[in-house]
């Protein structure tokens, strides 16, 4: 999309100084406000209407709140979703909480420990965002090591929090490059995903072959052809800053 004759960009660097008290403490705020108000709204009200959602369902026909959360309407919604991460890995009864997790993630990437802390009904007295370890013990127990490594790298690599996209969204000034750069990320968080857990579980015997391996070995051939292929307007560079020369 971006190929074509490289142009010249020249950025004067502004005259830098020792940082004034003052200022800093002002950013330090503005900023530590920000993530207050971001963390008493937005992510509070994510995770009460989580915790709704996964405390109520319909149980014999009859909508009441569920002691098992494989009943709840969060359930019903993940597994709806979760078809989608099959290539993943991330199958039986952790697909849908690990799909929820990353949906909410786009959010706000700390709702994804919060979702985790809901669903798997971690009570404890400790802190999540200062100490998570009681909480990934349970976690641990349906997460293998590829699968673990696949939920990672896509929840790192997808697309950031609603925040980071209206930042986006403000200086792109199109909505087209706002979803486009959306979308860009998530397919690439998901193909790498893929990548990891097909073929790493290929040679850990956790995945069998299948036509996934086949998309993923597509994949990584086609990422090495971008990553390794002749820059095709170099040699047309190399020729105009030899007649700039003889000039």
């Amino acid at each position: 999309m971006f190929a074509g004759e490289p142009a010249p960009f020249v950025m004067e660097l502004p005259a830098y100084h020792a940082p004034n008290l003052g200022n800093v403490l002002r950013g330090t705020w503005e900023r530590g406000w920000s993530f207050i108000k971001r963390a008493g709204t937005v992510i509070l009200l994510s995770s009460i209407v989580l915790w709704f959602l996964q405390g109520y369902g319909f149980a014999d026909g009859v909508f009441c709140a569920v002691e098992d959360n494989n009943d709840s309407l969060l359930a019903a919604v993940g597994r709806s979703v979760s078809w989608i991460f099959y290539p993943l890995g991330w199958k039986g009864d952790m697909a849908w909480k690990a799909a929820v997790a990353s949906v909410t993630g786009l959010i706000a990437k700390e709702n994804v420990v919060d979702t985790f802390g809901v669903l798997y009904h971690y009570a404890g007295d400790m802190d999540l965002l200062e100490d998570s370890a009681p909480l990934w013990t349970m976690v641990a127990a349906d997460f293998s090591a590829m699968t673990a490594y696949s939920f990672m790298i896509f929840n790192l690599l997808c697309a950031p929090c609603f925040a980071a996209m209206g930042a986006i969204k403000r200086e792109m000034n199109s909505a087209k490059w706002t979803w486009g750069a959306i979308g860009y990320m998530c397919g690439f968080a998901y193909g790498i995903a893929m990548i990891v857990y097909q073929l790493g579980g290929l040679l850990t015997g956790e995945a069998a072959f299948s036509a996934f391996t086949v998309a993923a070995l597509a994949l990584l051939a086609g990422l090495l052809y971008l990553l390794f292929r002749p820059y095709r307007e170099s040699g047309g560079v190399r020729l105009n800053e030899r007649s700039a020369a003889r000039a």
